[in-house]
């Protein structure tokens, strides 16, 4: 760039895994433009979270399009306070939505960098968020890909209270996720309740059911099937209570989906589940983690919305809970306590 950009918006609507997905992108930009103010619009208020405290960012806007947002008179104030920025940079992660480019418009006259998801090449969507900044002078190999998560204080405080109410402090803690934005994605409940029945009877370790108001189904499935009740926090936390009591669980187990990046960038190991998707594209990132799954099928990797293989779902119940719990026990520091 001729000169260096002194306001930049990102804007990034998604669902969670995509938004920590670009934390490495944020991170990278603050260190390349120490001095520029670095605004970021999501999807959602709920998501705001995800980057209210982060120490790269001065501002985080939202941008309802199915919500508050329809309506015209909401949009507009937006689309003003955009103008009103006068930001020289734009990121624009979501360039397939119409009212997304107008709020890009706002911003003119400015330099505005498009995402485009690559198809020819097998990346992880990390990198490739990345790549949508290389222009900028910064080499996507060379950053560092982990994920950022700051919570805060309230959360932090939420999680204690939480373990300390239910004399959980001399207990290690493993969550189990249940669901996922597609139910192609979710392992049994009913697999669920065995393993975390086996990893109480192995380990002594508290479970902690986790998942969205959406998912309160798997959860009700796995109380009834489990011999040990778990404590069942399915559609109780916001996601910033939830980022905060993952990291302080040794492990979870989920599918692929947005609390699984959630455990990866608050320090936590994850056990990854995965059936049809393919894990270098939204695997977990990091060290320590393990991905379970069974690319010997044919039909493996596969994108579709929906299974139509003639033994159904078979790459998530190949998936088997000894195969999960032996996974479990390579986790450092899980064994029976006292």
């Amino acid at each position: 760039m001729n000169c260096l950009p002194k306001k930049i918006l990102i804007i990034k609507p998604g669902a969670i895994g995509d938004l920590l997905h670009i934390s490495p992108t944020i991170r990278a930009l603050k260190k390349r433009f120490p001095v520029a103010e670095i605004d970021i619009m999501v999807g959602a208020r709920a998501t705001t979270c995800l980057f209210g405290n982060s120490p790269h960012l001065r501002r985080v806007l939202f941008f309802d399009r199915k919500g508050e947002h329809r309506n015209w008179s909401r949009f507009m104030a937006l689309w003003s306070d955009v103008r009103r920025e006068n930001y020289d940079l734009v990121i624009n992660f979501q360039r397939s939505t119409l009212k997304v480019w107008l709020l890009v418009l706002a911003a003119f006259p400015c330099r505005v960098l498009v995402y485009h998801k690559t198809k020819a090449r097998t990346l992880h969507a990390v990198t490739n968020h990345l790549e949508t900044v290389a222009a900028l002078g910064i080499d996507p190999q060379k950053e560092n890909p982990d994920l950022e998560l700051h919570l805060a204080a309230e959360d932090k405080v939420f999680a204690e209270r939480f373990i300390v109410d239910n004399n959980l402090s001399d207990r290690q803690l493993v969550a189990l996720n249940l669901g996922a934005s597609n139910r192609i994605k979710c392992w049994s409940p009913v697999s669920f309740a065995a393993l975390g029945d086996l990893i109480q009877k192995e380990t002594g370790a508290a479970i902690l059911l986790v998942g969205g108001r959406d998912e309160l189904d798997l959860a009700d499935k796995v109380m009834s099937s489990s011999v040990i009740k778990p404590y069942n926090l399915a559609g109780e936390l916001t996601l910033g209570q939830l980022g905060a009591l993952l990291k302080q669980c040794k492990v979870l187990v989920s599918g692929d989906t947005g609390p699984l990046h959630l455990a990866t960038a608050v320090g936590t190991r994850v056990i990854a589940l995965f059936g049809a998707i393919d894990p270098d594209r939204t695997g977990p990132v990091g060290k320590g983690h393990i991905v379970i799954s069974h690319p010997e099928l044919e039909c493996v990797p596969c994108n579709a919305k929906s299974c139509s293989h003639t033994q159904y779902l078979e790459c998530m119940t190949l998936i088997t809970i000894d195969e999960v719990m032996q996974a479990v026990k390579r986790v450092p520091d899980l064994h029976r306590q006292g």
